[in-house]
């Protein structure tokens, strides 16, 4: 582990997103819920910033990719074909001696690992939700909550060949929630029983698969770099023939050096055609694909690369800790990508007095039009830079008593704690560069240095 990941313990992480509206344990005031959490006011924008992120890379950079939103329940029989109602399981083993029930793939002992005790004999345990549809509750109304999102690709993937007009290879894409039951939770919002997948089916002509495995392997392992996360902290874990799911031929997980030890971040498989031809076989619906360039009649294989947004959201804020001491000071910091904070900018007024609050409130009410934006004017400045220096704002933005005089603003950067003043009609512009990766000290016309460490 770095140093930097040295600081950062998982009790650390959690009492800081619980103090600064990251997360928070969900229905807290009567107890919580195991293995669910609620994202706070700061913490939704870093969600929405992560899945955006995610979207803008999948599908609206790309002109091979189609999006959809299918629904959480579906069918039974789309799970009964899959193969999720028969093996969708994990091994359970109880405790003889305090009754608590673990997933014996996580354990590294054959003993309890709360009290010791011994453990009895694995069986099977499926994570799939069950509810019923309707006011009557019997087996003719069984449905589930889906444990992902693919199934709802796989049997509209007729509908987004005929209505998405791409030929192959092309993707179809989708975020949403997904639901498992899962024996044990763990390690914060990395496992959990209700969270959000984004995933997409890549589907391909047979013989090229291998091909196209690699390449979303490379493209995935980019994305997390390009937002911020050191490449020292990814590596790529190749499957064994033994490990792999039964649809699939190939796999690899992306994994990532949490505080507490290296675990699955993302998981890209090589699927073949199990899915499509399953959902064929029991729909009585074909899942051929015509290839009017080979004028060929094919079912398509396909590369799935699927990863829950909440480990990613925990991967890029262990990543985007540091600590560090300033004057005798501890300063915590999350140096988040800017794509991904979640507050962009925050107004400060040096002082709560009318005049300056008026025109810091101005400057704000502009600048919310264009970033998401704070106003803080509680408690000293100092004090207010490490508050949002705790919510990874890469740009505070303070007005002054010399703002009343000569209309300048100063601008301090979160990564460095140096300032520029600028001029007050040249903000909207100049953080605009800043976000987009200019370097601080390109200055506006009329716009100086103000502090340089």
């Amino acid at each position: 582990m770095s140093e930097k990941a040295e600081k950062l313990t998982m009790e650390k992480l959690v009492s800081l997103c619980q103090r600064r509206g990251f997360i928070f344990p969900s229905s807290d005031i009567y107890g919580g819920l195991s293995g669910c959490w609620d994202y706070g006011p700061v913490g939704i924008e870093l969600k929405r910033n992560v899945k955006e992120a995610w979207w803008r890379s999948i599908v609206q950079g790309r002109d091979d990719m189609v999006g959809l939103d299918t629904s959480i329940l579906m069918n039974p029989r789309v799970w009964e074909a899959s193969g999720h109602v028969a093996s969708f399981s994990d091994p359970l083993v109880e405790c003889k001696n305090c009754h608590l029930r673990w997933k014996a793939d996580d354990l590294k002992e054959n003993k309890c690992p709360s009290c010791g005790g011994e453990l009895t004999e694995e069986r099977m345990f499926n994570t799939m939700f069950k509810t019923f549809v309707g006011p009557v509750e019997d087996d003719t109304a069984v449905v589930y909550l889906r444990p992902e999102t693919a199934q709802g690709m796989f049997v509209n993937f007729q509908n987004a060949v005929s209505t998405g007009r791409k030929r192959l290879p092309f993707g179809i894409a989708q975020q949403g929630k997904a639901f498992r039951n899962e024996i044990t939770t763990s390690n914060f919002i990395f496992r959990s029983r209700e969270f959000e997948i984004m995933e997409f089916e890549y589907f391909v002509k047979p013989g090229t698969q291998d091909e196209w495995f690699e390449y979303w392997i490379n493209e995935r392992l980019a994305w997390y770099q390009k937002l911020g996360i050191d490449k020292d902290h990814l590596q790529l874990h190749r499957k064994k023939k033994e490990d792999l799911a039964h649809y699939a031929i190939a796999g690899a997980d992306i994994e990532y050096n949490f505080p507490w030890g290296w675990g699955e971040l993302e998981g890209i498989a090589n699927r073949t055609d199990y899915d499509l031809k399953q959902h064929a076989n029991a729909s009585g619906k074909s899942m051929e694909y015509y290839d009017d360039e080979t004028k060929e009649h094919y079912v398509p294989y396909v590369v799935e690369p699927s990863v829950g947004a909440d480990r990613a959201i925990l991967a890029f804020m262990c990543d985007a800790y540091d600590e560090e001491t300033v004057k005798d000071e501890l300063r915590v910091v999350f140096h988040f990508h800017p794509d991904l904070a979640p507050v962009k900018v925050a107004v400060l007024p040096l002082s709560r007095k009318e005049n300056l609050a008026t025109l810091a409130k101005d400057v704000y009410g502009a600048l919310r039009l264009c970033f998401s934006t704070q106003y803080d004017d509680t408690q000293a400045i100092g004090r207010r830079y490490r508050r949002q220096d705790e919510l990874g704002t890469p740009y505070c933005v303070t007005i002054d008593f010399a703002s009343l005089e000569d209309n300048m603003a100063t601008i301090r950067e979160r990564d460095s704690m140096n300032q520029i003043r600028v001029p007050i009609p040249a903000l909207k512009d100049t953080l605009l560069a800043k976000l987009a990766g200019e370097d601080l000290f390109v200055l506006p016309e009329g716009g100086k240095i103000w502090k340089q460490e």
